[in-house]
């Protein structure tokens, strides 16, 4: 007689099952100090494969308290700056994980009920230049950028709450260009929210403290140009044009290199 084979509905869970069935022993042995760095290492390459990771990593005993003590374990490398590249990379490791957990949708609203973006504050307001600590932030910056991605007024409104928009504005002015563009693309995504954008204008104060840095960062792309970059600026503009006081505002502000041919 021959063999039923299963169906597609059976085939894609047995294939669920058997990734987890991998995965356990990884996430497992992230409580485990001394293998840690290596586990960190291979389950950052496997997030992009299991699209259960996030669950698997946030309700599993031990391991968002593994990857915090990651974090803070060199919080004391960073003033003085004395981050090494081994240190960045293995922490920027912890972090993708982390950036996993805010990305899933059924792992984001705990992530941020647990304030753990608070975490990566620290990392966001350094200003060495050297590559570990622009690594750091870049890494720091995909979390945020993964949580603002989806377009969660929840997420708007507990960023609004913290020191986001000037970490972020820091970045946009001093980073480098790929940390501008992400740092501008979350500033973005928060005024894209009709509770991010009444924030910005709600003062004077803070609508030209985002106005001057957008101002600044399109006259450093007349020297150096990248459509990337300048794409998410004109976004910015394009929003808080909506507002009527901003966009009165903007008639007097706006800067001349976006006037001109």
């Amino acid at each position: 007689m021959a063999s039923v084979s299963s169906s597609p509905p059976q085939q894609a869970q047995q294939a669920q099952q058997q990734q987890i069935a991998e995965l356990m022993p990884l996430v497992a042995a992230l409580t485990n100090a001394d293998q840690r760095e290596a586990v960190l290492l291979e389950l950052s390459k496997k997030r992009e494969i299991f699209s259960d990771l996030a669950p698997v990593l946030w309700h599993s005993y031990g391991t968002i308290a593994s990857l915090l003590q990651e974090i803070c374990g060199i919080y004391s490398s960073l003033s003085p700056p004395s981050l090494t590249a081994h240190a960045s990379n293995r922490v920027c490791n912890a972090l993708a994980l982390l950036q996993c957990v805010a990305s899933h949708p059924q792992t984001r609203s705990l992530f941020l009920s647990a304030h753990i973006p608070l975490y990566l504050y620290p990392f966001l307001a350094t200003n060495s230049k050297q590559r570990p600590f622009e690594y750091l932030r870049l890494t720091s910056l995909g979390v945020i950028g993964a949580l603002v991605k989806h377009d969660d007024s929840d997420v708007i409104n507990f960023l609004l709450q913290t020191e986001i928009i000037p970490l972020a504005l820091r970045i946009m002015e001093s980073g480098s260009e790929l940390s501008k563009t992400v740092a501008t693309f979350i500033v973005q995504k928060v005024v894209l929210d009709e509770l991010g954008l009444n924030y910005i204008c709600a003062t004077a104060e803070r609508f030209y403290a985002v106005s001057t840095v957008l101002q600044n960062m399109v006259q450093s792309l007349v020297e150096q140009p990248s459509v990337r970059l300048l794409k998410h600026i004109v976004r910015c503009y394009l929003r808080l044009s909506d507002n009527l006081r901003a966009r009165e505002a903007l008639r007097q502000c706006l800067p001349e290199a976006l006037r001109d041919d």
